[in-house]
């Protein structure tokens, strides 16, 4: 089933930032408290007690984090109910896109843009303003490159797109390494101005 394979693409990825709290694996970003970088995913098939979820939420109270959750209601579909009677609220319901390997389709030729990987760190610099500007997030740190620099570490993919004529970073976006063939497009991002 692809959405256990998630979960499990999930909980690798959140590896050395793993933390447990009853029937969940939580990630936790110690730099950033935005919502993307911190939230947990259950085990599969959980139907977890009141004191499962009293105990991820005090996991994130006490490292000044918004409980949250990111998982396939398919693969865990006690959870939601548990849940909403704790108090949680849905913030949304996302679909799941496949590509399989041989699926994927050219993307259209603008001569304007040019895409290419990025591995050097002045890149990578340019990628995280990007990401950074167009979701609203404050300037790019250290902290942000080091992220990308552990998607590259990890297996993943950073990329960016160029204006061909200025070559500023106009775009970017990120591919998650794989694991047991499940890997996450995450961060895509076109600059705001």
């Amino acid at each position: 089933m692809l959405g256990a394979r998630v979960h499990a693409y999930l909980r690798a990825a959140a590896a050395s930032r793993a933390h447990r709290a009853g029937p969940f694996v939580i990630r936790f970003d110690e730099h950033d408290d935005a919502l993307p970088f911190n939230y947990a995913i259950p085990d599969d098939d959980v139907a977890p007690a009141e004191g499962d979820i009293a105990a991820l939420v005090a996991a994130f109270h006490e490292r000044a984090r918004t409980p949250r959750l990111e998982y396939v209601p398919e693969v865990a579909p006690k959870l939601e109910d548990a849940l909403l009677a704790a108090g949680f609220t849905v913030e949304g319901r996302y679909p799941l896109l496949t590509c399989a390997p041989g699926e994927a389709a050219a993307a259209p030729a603008d001569s304007g843009v040019l895409l290419a990987l990025v591995t050097d760190d002045p890149g990578l610099w340019r990628v995280a303003r990007v990401m950074n500007d167009a979701f609203d997030a404050p300037e790019a740190t250290e902290h942000d490159v080091a992220r990308l620099r552990g998607v590259l570490d990890r297996g993943g993919l950073v990329a960016a797109a160029r204006d061909a004529v200025t070559g500023d970073v106009v775009g970017a976006g990120q591919l998650g390494g794989p694991h047991d063939g499940v890997a996450e497009v995450a961060g895509i991002a076109v600059r705001t101005s």
